[in-house]
């Protein structure tokens, strides 16, 4: 690890990677409890909790997204490197421009997810197992966009590395 997460994990101050982790790690327990409760109340009973799906679709949706923000913050994200490894003076460029990528993607996905979390509140759409506002899920992907894309900007702020 480097010394940014170093600082996380022991505890010294509570910095944003530290909180990546543990939202990461509180949103893979709760799936996988969840879908093992599914499991067994299936096999006992014969029954299915069919709102557990609806949870953990929206539970997958937020750990990408908070993964793939720290991901870019700690250059953990995935890179096609064949040609680069091969050419090192165009890695600062090639590293800029996949994050420049990235930055323009998550920008606008975070600009139509917007329009969607408004246009789900603004009609009062319900989601289909539990009838809660469908707009409680679909708000935090602009919400998590804008934080990748705040991610994304530090890395271009530090020449794509």
């Amino acid at each position: 690890m480097n010394d940014n997460n170093d600082a996380a994990v022991s505890g010294g101050k509570l910095t944003l990677e530290s909180v990546e982790r543990f939202l990461m790690a509180a949103s893979m327990g709760l799936l996988c409890l969840l879908t093992m409760a599914n499991v067994l109340v299936r096999y006992f009973t014969d029954i299915s909790f069919a709102f557990t799906e609806e949870i953990s679709v929206a539970l997958m949706v937020v750990m990408t997204l908070i993964g793939a923000s720290h991901a870019f913050a700690t250059n953990h994200h995935i890179a096609i490197t064949f040609f680069v490894d091969r050419k090192p003076q165009f890695q600062r460029f090639v590293r800029g421009f996949a994050a420049l990528c990235s930055l323009v993607m998550f920008g606008l996905l975070a600009w139509y997810g917007v329009f969607m979390a408004w246009d789900d509140f603004d009609f009062e759409v319900t989601s289909p197992s539990l009838g809660v506002p469908q707009w409680i899920y679909t708000v935090w992907l602009p919400i998590l966009s804008v934080v990748i894309v705040l991610r994304l900007l530090a890395v271009l702020r530090r020449g794509g590395q």
